[in-house]
């Protein structure tokens, strides 16, 4: 249902560099780049991350309460991930860890510019 989710950057640079090596392990990259907005993803067909800065040409800002959730399939992909996106400079908006016994495991983030994403696991 959903064919790509867009969240606004200050540097299109940094940000295609950070979720490019991010995603890599989930196989995704850069799929189509236009400037001020690039998508990410496996494929066209797939569901994408798109990084832009705002055609209004206004500062970016995160949202309160928006979130770009990342289902990379398994537990040890939730922490792999985490840690990799504090290695690139994220920081930490929540450790990985089981939020809901035997149905939910996520773990967040805060990109460079303050957009949150969870990485989550069901079971």
């Amino acid at each position: 249902m959903i064919g790509y989710v867009t969240i606004g950057v200050s540097d299109m640079g940094r940000a295609k560099a950070f979720y490019s090596d991010l995603l890599a392990d989930l196989g995704a990259s850069v799929l189509m780049d236009m400037e001020r907005i690039a998508f990410l993803g496996k494929s066209m067909g797939q569901p994408m991350l798109a990084v832009c800065t705002p055609y209004d040409k206004e500062p970016n800002h995160p949202g309160n309460g928006n979130m770009v959730a990342i289902n990379p399939g398994s537990k040890e992909m939730v922490d792999k991930l985490y840690h990799k996106a504090i290695e690139l400079g994220a920081t930490c908006d929540g450790e990985p860890g089981q939020r809901i016994p035997d149905r939910f495991y996520g773990a967040y983030i805060r990109d460079h510019d303050g957009n949150k994403v969870a990485f989550f696991h069901f079971g």
